[in-house]
Formats: structure tokens, sequence, C-alpha cells
């Protein structure tokens, strides 16, 4: 009885008991229903490695795909108020707050960074949609205001990268006062001949969609973003008619001129290091051969590049 107790039994036991596997091994892709192994996932940018979805990827990761060598700085917040409308639903709004800053270590819905991107100086401002779902409240205001004056002081193009469900309703009339200061925000940075540019990802909507995300000099959009202002659904019940398919998609909107490009999240980098170069380029590097107005042939002075000869 002893040999079975002390020896049979537990090997027995131990063929037979479970093995406590970690839950977050695979991850399913919300498109096709693939399961994804986690470091294939990461390995692509978390991007389907079966139907080519883009899933989406957290603020800080998103930013480390963008800088050159994922090596950028990020700035401290401005202070703001906090609940200043002492606002309570089901929980007040202070203790999610404090739920949201424990969970992504981050103080609100805005991070900003600043590093080189192909070489080029750049500041970026993106939203973290795990955080209260990207909401933009006042902290968030000033965030963008914040990173609009760093970019002016380094003469470095801005990089708004909203992920957002909207204004934020625990904030009132306050969340919606950061639709014009934003606006201000990406006015400051024009002014200054600098360029601003949008990335718009999944999702954008709300008051973030209708204030500083439509306002860049070029507005790019990751594959499948849902980017619009009200719900499809709430569209279909107001106006009582079915939408098109694909709408509110970043292809849809970049077929009917709402968007100018759609760029794959593994070519991001190269893409944004082009443009900037092409933003901060004053002028062509090669010499601009003058044309005959009437007759639009060039010069046949053969001492100009280029000339005819």
């Amino acid at each position: 009885m002893s040999w079975i107790s002390s020896y049979v039994r537990p090997k027995f036991r131990a063929l037979v008991s479970r093995t406590d596997v970690p839950h977050d091994l695979w991850e399913k892709c919300t498109a096709c229903g693939q399961m994804i192994f986690h470091r294939d996932l990461a390995a692509n940018n978390r991007v389907c490695t079966d139907c080519g979805h883009h899933m989406r990827i957290d603020a800080r990761g998103r930013l480390a795909l963008m800088f050159d060598d994922g090596a950028y700085e990020t700035q401290p917040l401005p202070d703001t108020v906090h609940d200043p409308l002492r606002f309570r639903d089901r929980k007040r709004y202070n203790d999610r707050l404090r739920e949201a800053r424990n969970k992504t270590q981050d103080h609100d819905a805005i991070i900003i960074a600043s590093g080189t991107i192909g070489g080029h100086r750049t500041v970026a401002a993106a939203l973290n949609f795990q955080f209260m779902g990207g909401s933009m409240g006042v902290a968030v205001g000033e965030g963008l205001l914040a990173a609009a004056r760093l970019a002016v002081e380094q003469r470095a193009p801005l990089i708004a990268i909203p992920a957002s469900g909207g204004a934020r309703m625990q904030e009132g009339i306050l969340s919606l006062m950061q639709m014009p200061r934003t606006t201000v925000a990406t006015e400051m940075v024009k002014d200054a001949g600098l360029p601003y540019f949008v990335l718009f990802t999944d999702p954008t909507t709300g008051g973030v969609s209708a204030s500083f995300a439509m306002l860049g000099d070029v507005a790019i959009a990751e594959p499948g973003a849902t980017i619009g202002f009200a719900g499809a659904r709430v569209i279909e019940e107001t106006i009582r008619q079915t939408l098109p398919e694909g709408f509110q998609r970043a292809e849809y909107l970049r077929d009917h001129g709402m968007v100018d490009m759609v760029v794959d999240r593994r070519e991001l980098h190269d893409t944004l290091a082009r443009l900037i170069g092409l933003f901060q380029q004053p002028a062509p590097p090669a010499t601009v051969v003058p044309v005959d107005a009437d007759t639009g042939e060039m010069p046949t002075n053969p001492s100009l590049p280029g000339a005819a000869s």
C-alpha cells in the first residue's frame, strides 16, 4: 500500500492532472478568427499573419514603431484641474481616473513624445485608447497644446495619432471646449511654417474627429481603421437608409477624398520619413531651369544645368 501511495498514485496524478497554461500565448484575430501565437503577432507588428487585419496596438507600442530604432523621449503633461464637475455615475470620476492611471501607468489619455523619424526631429502626440477610451478632456487638450509648443520650439513637424471615442462625458462642456483649443494648437504649428500630420487609427470618432484629427496637412490612416463622428448604427437610424459597405472605414474615406493615403503599419516609419523629408526640404535640390513662357521651351544656354543643347 505504501508503494502505491508514494509512487504509483503521484505518477498517475501527474499524467492526468491539467497543467496550468498561460492565457495570453495565443490571440484571436478579430477579423478572420485565426489564432495567432503571441510572438508571431508581435514580430508582425500586431498585423494578422493570415488576413492582414491591423489589430489594435497601444500608444507606446505605436510610438516605438514610428521613431528611429524605437527610441523616443516622453514629455510630462501640464498640470490641469481634476474632476472639475465632481462627476459621478456608477463610480466617481476620480475613481475612474485612478483606475485608468493604475492600468496604463500614464497620467491621462495622451502621450507627448519626441525623437527622430528618418533622421528628422519630430514631435508626436498619441492618444491611448486604453485610458478611458482615449476620450478627450482638459488634460488631452492641454497635452496637444504642449505638443504644438514643443514642435514650434524645436522647429519640428507634429504628428497627431488619434485613437478615441470622442469627448470625455465626465467633464461635460469643458471637454467640448477642447475642440477649438486643439484646433488652435494645430494652427500654431502651421503658422510657424511646420508640417502637421495626422495618423488615423482604430477608432477615431466623436469630438476628436471633429477637431484636430481632420486638420492635418496629410491625413494618413491604417488599413481598416474606423473614422467618423457618429456611429454607423446611429446614422442609419437617423436617415433611415442603409449605409454603403465599408462606410467609415479608412479605405472608403480615401476613395472619397477624406483621407490622403492608407498605409500598412509595417511601412509606416518609411512613409513618415519620406513625407517629413519632402515637407522639410525648402527647395528642390537641383537648379531650376527657366522655361520660355511663349514657346514652353528651355533656353539653349549650355551653361545652365539641364538646358537643351
